[in-house]
């Protein structure tokens, strides 16, 4: 019997084409994972959102995106919410309040968040007008955001509507709504 001869060691060439692969899945690998900029826009916006209250009271008309870090439809939405933020900047505030985290339970109550996305829109005064439930495409947030900037009542789009006052329309008063209501929040999707 003979024993295997052992394998040559890799010649210049196969070096260099190792090498040049290596090279190319480095490049790919940064490129697919941001480049430079690692994030992705819904924790761009997350991270310079301003406060709400502060956001309420400075005279500029507000949106507040309703998210979580897992929702793609959250996802889907936020390059085309984070132009808007960007292109709005000095008349519009963009604040972001994640589900997840137990400091905005109160706010998840306040607006009854049973869903995500939810977009809840604020005049320059601070006063509620609307809201919208769901994923919305570039032209229709631009739409809605257009009338929150001018005014204007929001486009009629399926999942938006104005706010009315169910206190005084129902008999029924809040306390005992909510106790008779089985228990849905956000991440229910129920």
């Amino acid at each position: 019997m003979t024993s295997p001869q052992p394998a040559e060691p890799l010649g210049r060439r196969e070096r260099m084409l190792l090498a040049a692969v290596a090279a190319v899945l480095a490049v790919a690998l940064f490129w697919f994972r941001g480049g430079l900029h690692p994030e992705a826009p819904l924790e761009r916006l997350a991270r310079r959102s301003p406060d709400l209250t502060m956001a309420l009271a400075n005279g500029r008309p507000t949106v507040v995106e309703f998210y979580a870090d897992w929702c793609e439809a959250c996802r889907a939405m936020a390059p085309a919410m984070e132009a808007i933020e960007r292109d709005h900047r000095d008349a519009l505030d963009v604040v972001l309040l994640n589900v997840d985290n137990p400091r905005w339970q109160p706010q998840l109550e306040q607006y009854g968040v049973n869903g995500i996305p939810q977009l809840e829109f604020f005049d320059a005064a601070g006063r509620d007008v609307g809201r919208s439930l769901g994923a919305r495409r570039p032209a229709e947030l631009q739409a809605l955001i257009t009338a929150l900037l001018e005014g204007a009542a929001l486009p009629e789009l399926a999942g938006v509507g104005a706010l009315s006052d169910l206190a005084a329309a129902s008999p029924v008063v809040p306390e005992q709504a909510v106790a008779a209501s089985p228990a849905i929040g956000p991440r229910s999707h129920g």
